[in-house]
């Protein structure tokens, strides 16, 4: 059987003292729940982040403020643009001195500057809050995956993502993948903290 370490991206979550790396894994057609302790596994972090409801969850209230700030902005931007437009027209049309063309001009410059500084300032606060949103389900995963390797023992949890050529464990044991039993866990402990926050 082909051991795969490739520690680059790994995510250590147990201590090697005590554990036994050289255990061989249950039989295959015992799947992943039957792995014996001390062996190093791993999971497929795009599954877990596509399919853990937090991760959703979460993905979809940012995602409603995220197009409720972009909406706020684009009516803003189509404001200043429509001003801009009048303007231009109405001295085209010579219906302005050059005084008021001026002060209008400048009014508008102005406008233009508080609009850039009001959409930077959106896109900031747009990319907190998707930082916080994934610092929120990276630490759910973290924690979880603590208690869940406390119960089961192995010496090493891997993590792997991409599909062409997946890093850092390009191939292994089909048997040695726990996403499955990572997903239901972590679903499982939503579920449970929702009901408890309901309380």
């Amino acid at each position: 059987m082909k051991k795969i370490f490739v520690g680059v991206i790994a995510i250590v979550l147990a201590a090697l003292t005590g554990c036994n790396t050289n255990n061989a894994p249950a039989e295959n057609n015992e799947g992943a729940a039957k792995i014996a302790a001390g062996s190093i596994v791993y999971f497929n972090l795009d599954r877990v982040l596509n399919e853990y409801d937090m991760a959703n969850d979460l993905r979809s209230v940012a995602e409603t403020k995220v197009n409720s700030i972009n909406q706020e902005v684009n009516r803003r931007g189509a404001k200043l643009e429509k001003d801009s437009k009048t303007f231009q027209d109405k001295i085209n049309k010579g219906l302005m001195t050059q005084s008021v063309a001026e002060i209008q001009y400048k009014k508008l410059q102005e406008q233009q500057e508080s609009f850039n500084q009001y959409a930077a300032q959106k896109q900031r606060e747009i990319a907190e809050e998707q930082s916080v949103m994934m610092n929120q389900i990276a630490d759910a995963i973290k924690t979880f995956i603590d208690e869940f390797n406390a119960e089961k023992g192995y010496a090493m949890i891997l993590t792997t993502q991409g599909d062409i050529l997946p890093a850092p464990v390009v191939t292994a044991d089909e048997s040695l993948d726990i996403t499955d039993e990572i997903l239901e866990g972590l679903n499982a402990a939503y579920v449970k903290s929702k009901s408890e926050k309901k309380d």
